[in-house]
């Protein structure tokens, strides 16, 4: 969206408003999805919510490669929203409730490697593109994502459902032979399916309390994971990233570079270091915990969010002197910084964190209201970045996120609990007991699980 939105504003004649609204109803609209996603995924299974996303978002973007109009655009692209709601809201919870413990981050972080992919594959498509004639250059580059989706579709007929689920609608059966395609021997399905039926409270008289009664009065168990999960996806969004995303070409352009080519080019730059530095995060996450990773993030962003205020601040300054070129290399610098900080921790773990901190019964709508709240914060930043710019200058807004996400730092040491090799109901029994570590016992089995997955 970052190089079609510079077409489309030539091409419909839109306005820097229309622009603002356009880019951030996504994240708005995206709560519906989110919102319907998490319940769906309780009735009809985690595997079928993920495939209606994907259906929806292909309509909508369908609907955007072929739209005569604006309005006719951001109808499409409010449909893609709640597309992209409806099955982000649930697809990190399927990968945490289909991997074992010792391997859990790494593998719910593989959505925030493809949605790099994505970013990476869409600056290219801006950079290829954008040399044909500015009525259909946008176009393409809205309607390859299409492909995408459909590749979605295609695997949804290869993934099984998650044996959490079919334990709560008490098809046993069906999720020990789920456990069996991912675990390393029968004896561990066996302990797993358990430890598994314990937590979903089968067979027992548990469903008495209503569950949105647990939002509403929360006991300290739920409480410590309402602020853990809910509260580090805000926290993803209100430091900047959809901001540096999508208006990366007005980053670059009021830091001193002119060309329209120049600036989708230094994109692509841009969407290389998050690839790259996704993946550096996803293979330490399970090795070094996700709170050392979440501490170099959220330090390294701060710091980075303020030098490139700084820098766009001096270029207002050196324009048409001799230190304009290292003023404009300084500012690139931050960018990538920025994003490499946040790739190797705040982009990957946020998700992987949410996924793990709530109990079987409230994971897919508390997940799902987490995800309210960072679609709501996503649609605020991206929805104000260039009126807020204006009042305050670009370099203000990113001084502002710099001191957000130095709040981000404490927020994580007091907020976040580290989940590394723990099971999915070990963490749940360590935050309604509000402590820090397991006890020994605890620690145990997951030396015992971690030694099961070396052995085999």
């Amino acid at each position: 969206m970052s190089g079609a939105i510079l077409y489309i504003k030539k091409d419909l004649h839109i306005t820097e408003v229309q622009q603002e609204i356009f880019v951030g109803c996504l994240s708005i609209v995206s709560l519906i999805g989110g919102l319907t996603g998490g319940p769906a995924s309780d009735s009809i299974g985690r595997k079928w919510t993920i495939g209606i996303g994907a259906v929806i978002f292909q309509v909508g973007a369908i609907v955007m490669t072929f739209a005569p109009s604006f309005r006719i655009l951001l109808l499409g692209r409010l449909v893609t929203g709640v597309g992209i709601g409806f099955s982000a809201s649930i697809s990190a919870i399927y990968v945490a409730e289909i991997s074992p413990a010792v391997t859990r981050g790494t593998l719910v972080s593989l959505p925030e490697i493809c949605i790099n992919i994505g970013i990476l594959l869409g600056y290219i498509s801006n950079f290829v593109f954008s040399g044909l004639p500015q009525h259909y250059n946008w176009r393409i580059m809205l309607g390859i994502g299409i492909l995408p989706a459909v590749f979605n579709g295609i695997t949804f007929y290869i993934i099984p459902e998650s044996p959490r689920w079919l334990v709560m609608q008490n098809r046993l059966e069906e999720a020990r032979l789920v456990l069996f395609k991912v675990s390393n021997s029968g004896e561990d399905v066996e302990q797993k399916l358990k430890e598994i039926k314990e937590a979903a409270c089968v067979n027992t008289d548990y469903k008495r309390k209503a569950l949105y009664q647990e939002f509403l009065c929360p006991s300290p168990g739920v409480r410590r994971m309402l602020a853990a999960g809910c509260g580090i996806l805000v926290f993803q969004q209100i430091t900047g990233i959809d901001a540096t995303v999508y208006y990366s070409p007005t980053i670059f352009k009021n830091a001193g570079i002119k060309s329209e080519k120049k600036i989708l080019a230094t994109t692509v730059a841009v969407g290389f270091t998050k690839t790259i530095f996704t993946v550096v995060g996803m293979f330490w996450i399970d090795k070094v915990g996700r709170k050392i990773l979440l501490y170099v993030s959220t330090i390294g962003m701060t710091a980075c969010l303020a030098v490139l205020g700084t820098a766009l601040a001096l270029q207002k300054n050196l324009s048409g002197s001799v230190m304009q070129d290292p003023g404009i290399g300084l500012a690139i610098f931050a960018v990538c910084a920025n994003v490499a900080f946040y790739a190797v921790g705040m982009g990957p773990i946020c998700w992987v964190v949410s996924s793990e901190v709530f109990p079987l019964r409230l994971r897919a709508k508390a997940s799902a209201l987490g995800q309210v709240g960072a679609r709501v914060s996503s649609g605020l930043i991206s929805m104000s970045f260039l009126s807020l710019s204006r009042a305050i200058s670009v370099s203000g807004v990113f001084f502002i996120f710099s001191v957000i996400s130095a709040i981000a730092v404490v927020f994580v040491k007091f907020c976040v609990p580290e989940t590394k090799g723990k099971t999915l109901e070990e963490i749940e029994t360590m935050l309604i007991r509000g402590e820090q570590k397991l006890d020994l016992a605890d620690a145990e089995s997951v030396k015992t699980e971690h030694q099961l997955e070396t052995d085999s």
